[in-house]
């Protein structure tokens, strides 16, 4: 029983499902640049009018105005990233659950195959959906960029480093999820668990970011890896990016831990 290739067909529509919405959605977002450059002192007018914690809510730096290309790629990505963290703790909410939710444990754990394999095969399934998202992210970002910047010189270093956290904010996010998935006893609606984690961390990110609060920043994945920051200095914010690191390096170890002591429901 091949069950990286079972999990990974499961996975199909769901990876049709976020492999065309994210990309749709940034590209649609980016589409509108053009006409936000056109009119650049309207739009200066008008950020001025808002409090710079409101603008700090979204992510919005004063080195980076939302009228300049990179400025508002920034907004745009900061925005994607909210899907990409849900999708990320849908997958691990749901992994090591679908089996106890449809009841049908009994006849995976009847098969001559132990925890350890199951474990593994089913990480792949979710890390490799979670790959195919990320590299349509990627290559639908530059694109877009490239279609959206006219006769303007840009360089893409800032914006493939920025790109290469979607992994790390993924794995952070999916991590999270398993540990919560195999720490409960049952996930009732993998939608609300994850929808709930997603959105609810970046209202905390929102938070560290209006009230400059650094326990904020550290409990929130998306201020680890903040576009802004990253477009303006080339580089990881590492005092921050450490975190999810750890965060990944911990999590994961321990929903198999919990996962292989865990008595599943079953018939």
């Amino acid at each position: 029983m091949n069950i990286y290739k079972f999990e990974l067909r499961n996975l199909k529509k769901s990876i049709m499902i976020w492999g065309l919405a994210v990309p749709f959605a940034l590209v649609g977002y980016m589409l509108f640049y053009p006409m936000m450059s056109g009119d650049t002192a309207a739009f200066e007018t008008l950020m001025a009018n808002f409090p710079e914690e409101f603008l700090a809510a979204f992510g919005m730096n004063p080195k980076l105005p939302i009228f300049s290309l990179f400025g508002y790629f920034s907004l745009t990505f900061g925005m994607i990233q909210i899907p990409i963290a849900i999708q990320a703790s849908n997958y691990g909410f749901h992994i090591l659950s679908v089996e106890e939710r449809e009841l049908t444990a009994d006849f995976l754990l009847s098969k001559p195959i132990s925890r350890r394999k199951i474990f593994i095969s089913k990480i792949m399934a979710a890390v490799t959906s979670l790959t195919i998202v990320n590299i349509l992210v990627w290559v639908s970002s530059i694109a877009v960029i490239m279609i959206v910047k006219g006769e303007e010189v840009v360089d893409l270093t800032n914006v493939n480093i920025l790109l290469s956290t979607t992994a790390l904010l993924q794995l952070t996010f999916f991590g999270i999820g398993m540990v919560i998935s195999v720490s409960i006893k049952k996930v009732s609606s993998v939608l609300t668990f994850s929808m709930a984690l997603g959105f609810g961390l970046y209202i905390v990110a929102s938070l560290g970011s209006i009230l400059s609060s650094g326990i904020f920043k550290i409990i929130s994945p998306f201020s680890h890896f903040n576009p802004g920051f990253i477009l303006i200095n080339g580089k990881y914010e590492w005092s921050l990016a450490i975190v999810s690191v750890i965060a990944i390096v911990v999590t994961i170890p321990l929903s198999y831990f919990l996962y292989n002591k865990r008595n599943i429901a079953s018939l």
